[in-house]
């Protein structure tokens, strides 16, 4: 009997210390606490590597995250929604381009200020974007450039 008491006793400890852990990594990552923003969209040719919860950051620094992303019947463009943190003013003339974190890394949302005076409302549509580059593509692109160069070697 009391042997089951002590397992039992354990069981309860080692729920409630992970409970703990779940809890305090969720403060961690924000997960329950939503924080206000507005959104913006932009379309992209390609948003390879990025989905619904990717982030989007200005100057390294996460500003916000994807919400929606939707493909465009009529230009074959992947049309995404991000929401941006009130209190964050983007430049129109502003330019979104999904990057890499490495060759390894995964890929976010990169804004890049423009140098307008007139700022994005909610709602508001970043007309310059460049789509994700695949690292096979400029795998590509390189050895083509490479044997290209050797063939005009003497």
């Amino acid at each position: 009997m009391a042997e089951n008491v002590t397992e039992v006793l354990t069981g309860a400890g080692v729920l409630a210390v992970a409970v703990a852990f779940a809890a305090y990594a969720g403060l961690g990552q924000g997960i329950g606490t939503p924080k206000a923003g507005y959104d913006l969209t932009a379309s992209f040719r390609s948003v390879d590597g990025v989905s619904v919860g990717t982030d989007v950051r200005l100057a390294g620094v996460t500003i916000g995250s994807v919400t929606r992303l939707d493909l465009n019947p009529g230009t074959y463009f992947a049309d995404a929604t991000l929401s941006v943190r009130n209190g964050i003013a983007i430049p129109d003339d502003s330019t979104a381009l999904i990057s890499s974190e490495g060759l390894l890394g995964g890929n976010f949302v990169e804004i890049q200020p423009g140098g307008s005076p007139e700022m994005l409302a909610a709602g508001g549509e970043i007309i310059d974007t460049q789509g994700a580059v695949g690292l096979i593509q400029l795998l590509m692109k390189f050895v083509g450039k490479a044997s290209s160069g050797d063939e005009a070697a003497p």
